[in-house]
């Protein structure tokens, strides 16, 4: 329950170092007269008009449900109910939005605690339902998870035309936890609220009102039209969600199909999270239980979800996203570039997703290409994505066009002089990476930023060829760039502080995740990536077949194995890089042996209709006994002993390969923290978010067991293969671990 601070008005009250101010004096109250000014706390304000008590809550930048803005909410509330001038009660949010829901910091603190109880809002939520005054919950921009438990608990809900509503909360590895899956199905009935909170997407005002979230959106003035509605509703009955059973009178074998089906659902979109099973505890108590008995019961689960590490790691997850654009010895004052024009070299498939991304926020971007036909070919396949859009509903035929008007194909350089940044999109070929640097260096402004979309090449020599290495960059983005959230920042040794800062907010306005990362074969993703590609490899090699290998890691959570991910890039591709990363491996270290033998054979992939395995007509992966005949001829002829694999051993071997990879790159200083490296591989590379990336994964487990097993790996296959990375035997000799590590690197910052 919020906690109760009973302070006399007209006083000033010093507790836990908070201080609360009430402007109004305790005679006038209770005289009945309107308060003269405002009750405040430093985030919670009351004022009143036409006999309406306005609240406010403003708490930068989400409004955040914390402490203080409870307490505060509380206080109002009693203030507004003993003055008998007012008549009803509106409720909003400050800023840009009304609610994003519970302070996630909050929850962070309360796990390292070992405290498994999320806040409990039970007793201020009966106090606004059973309020003799109406309460109107004044919503514009989000009231997700508690910001919409918080609003249904109100007697009614109003919202600006652009408002959204929902409940995130398996995002987090969490359920509602204020009582919305016992008040939302009452709203909207068992089957929607199912799916809204499986879905975790938001809806907006207009189908909020249609589901019976919402009671009306307002045209024009939020608060002035909330203050009409109150007054309006003052004096009448007042609706009360929890007594609401209307939508949920279906009988009981209908439910249970719902509830079936919700399962059901929950295995197949939310696979392996344990929130979304406990969601569904809670729902079918909505269903089958009084009101009081389902929220015990919701309370229950939410403990359940709190002491698992599913919670932990999506906490992390949530936060470490949030930390990415702090780059430590970057004065925060550094200039940032407005990029109001880019352009793009190359209209293959990434310069036409980079394209379509400038495009999407409305950012003008010239396509270059040598070839007319090659531009023409991006157009109809950007023109063809777009439409694929339109048709699927996600914005209109209108928004298409103005999009694809964004897009200037030409096959000169004409009006590059104009640009803020140029991003070459070219093949991975660093010569010819370099020959284009050094035209465009000779044409565009000198404040223009220069990048390239490299998966891998050194930054530096690129930059080398130009007037202005210090305003290089690398961007990487991810295919299809349009689509894909993550992009990495690769800073060269010369690139300038402003240059680092700007790449960065392109990143956010670009709405993608930057992540900075120094120049470095594969810099973070990539790097971590071949090791954990080749132990797929060996693993097939060695008796196991690409079946098994893939389905043991997607089991295990991974989107897809690494080998299917290998046939949809091209095998001639992975080979490439392999042949171009070759001097980087000690003498003796072995390669796989197999992916050449594919290559030769013309099985690249999806491309050709084979690779790893077969494809049918609808590029569906089968199991192709040529296949695995090839890995046993071929770990004959070089001697393999091979054997049989558990999926636990499958595993360990292709995710501690990519964990002791990223421990290097951290003792190197080419990802400036674990947590970066997490955001990484979650936001670009199919890691279970549930899992918390990579390092949070190893942290989990204890470094001090990844540690022992990947000597056990080194015992087997050689310390050519598997040197354990300096990094993490020091801290799990040490008994610490990757998140300690990234707080120490906070520490220092804040220091400096």
């Amino acid at each position: 329950m919020f906690r109760l601070c009973r302070r006399r008005y007209g006083s000033l009250d010093h507790t836990e170092g908070r201080l609360t101010v009430f402007l109004v004096t305790h005679n006038a109250t209770q005289q009945g007269r309107q308060p003269s000014g405002v009750v405040m706390n430093k985030v919670v304000t009351l004022r009143t008009e036409n006999g309406v008590a306005v609240i406010t809550f403003d708490n930068p930048p989400a409004n955040a449900l914390s402490l203080n803005v409870r307490e505060g909410l509380e206080e109002a509330f009693a203030a507004a109910n003993a003055d008998a001038g007012i008549c009803a009660l509106v409720i909003t949010g400050g800023g840009k939005a009304f609610s994003a829901g519970a302070d996630i910091n909050e929850f962070a603190v309360m796990l390292a605690s070992g405290r498994n109880d999320s806040p409990e809002m039970h007793g201020f939520f009966q106090q606004l339902e059973s309020n003799p005054k109406p309460v109107v919950m004044a919503i514009h921009g989000h009231a997700l998870g508690g910001g919409l438990e918080l609003a249904m608990a109100g007697h009614y809900r109003v919202a600006t035309a652009d408002a959204v509503v929902g409940q995130p909360e398996l995002n987090l590895g969490i359920i509602p936890g204020a009582e919305g899956t016992q008040r939302l199905p009452r709203l909207v009935g068992l089957a929607k609220a199912i799916e809204l909170c499986l879905t975790g997407t938001p809806v907006k005002a207009a189908e909020a009102v249609q589901l019976g979230i919402l009671d009306r959106v307002i045209e024009g003035d939020l608060l002035a039209g909330a203050v009409q509605y109150a007054r309006e509703v003052a004096g009448k009955p007042s609706p009360v969600t929890s007594r609401r059973t209307d939508k949920l009178t279906a009988g009981a074998a209908e439910n249970d199909a719902l509830l079936k089906a919700g399962r059901e659902q929950a295995r197949k979109t939310r696979r392996n999270l344990f929130a979304a099973q406990a969601i569904m505890d809670a729902f079918e108590a909505a269903a089958t239980l009084p009101f009081d008995e389902g929220c015990k019961r919701e309370r229950e689960m939410v403990g359940k979800c709190f002491t698992h590490d599913q919670a932990k790691a999506l906490i992390h997850a949530f936060l470490a996203e949030r930390a990415v654009s702090k780059v430590p010895g970057i004065p925060s004052g550094t200039p940032v570039a407005e990029i109001r024009r880019a352009g793009v070299i190359g209209s293959g498939t990434m310069g036409s997703g980079i394209a379509m991304a400038f495009a999407n926020v409305g950012i003008p971007v010239l396509l270059n290409d040598t070839e007319e036909a090659a531009l023409q070919r991006a157009m109809g396949n950007i023109r063809k994505i777009y439409e694929g859009s339109v048709k699927k509903g996600r914005f209109s035929q209108e928004v298409a066009e103005q999009r694809i008007a964004l897009i200037h194909p030409q096959t000169t350089l004409a009006g590059f002089e104009d640009v803020d940044i140029v991003i070459e999109a070219v093949y991975e070929n660093l010569e010819l990476k370099k020959q284009i640097f050094g035209q465009i260096d000779k044409v565009v402004k000198p404040s223009c930023l220069l990048a390239s979309n490299t998966s891998g090449l050194d930054i530096d020599e690129i930059a080398k060829t130009t007037s202005r290495p210090h305003a290089a960059i690398g961007l990487h983005f991810f295919v299809p760039a349009n689509v894909m959230r993550l992009v990495e920042v690769v800073r060269g040794k010369l690139a300038s502080p402003e240059t680092i800062v700007s790449a960065m907010a392109l990143a956010k306005k670009l709405k993608k995740v930057g992540v900075l990362a120094r120049s470095t074969p594969g810099f973070i993703g990539n790097r971590m990536m071949f090791p954990y590609l080749r132990e797929e490899m060996l693993l097939v090699e060695d008796g196991a077949t690409p079946a098994q290998v893939d389905g043991a890691l997607v089991e295990w959570g991974m989107a897809m194995g690494m080998l299917a991910v290998d046939d949809m890039a091209g095998l001639d591709t992975s080979y490439k890089v392999s042949l171009a990363n070759r001097h980087l491996l000690k003498p003796g270290t072995r390669e796989p042996l197999i992916l050449p033998k594919l290559v030769q054979m013309g099985r690249l992939g999806q491309k050709t209709g084979k690779g790893w395995y077969k494809y049918d007509e609808n590029r569906r992966a089968l199991p192709d006994p040529e296949v695995e005949a090839l890995a046993e001829q071929t770990a004959k002829e070089a001697g393999i002993q091979r054997r049989t694999f558990d999926n636990q051993e499958i595993v360990d071997r292709c995710i501690y390969a990519m964990i002791n990879e990223g421990a290097r790159l951290l003792e190197e200083g080419c990802a400036l923290r674990a947590s970066d490296i997490d955001t990484v591989y979650l936001s670009g590379y199919g890691f279970p978010n549930y899992r918390g990336g990579p390092m949070w994964y190893a942290d989990t487990v204890g470094l001090k067991k990844v540690l022992a097993r990947i000597e056990d790996f080194r015992a087997q296959h050689g310390d050519l293969l598997w040197p354990h990375a300096p990094l993490l035997k020091r801290l799990a000799e040490e008994g610490k671990t990757f998140a300690s590590l990234d707080e120490e690197v906070a520490a220092r910052a804040a220091r400096a």
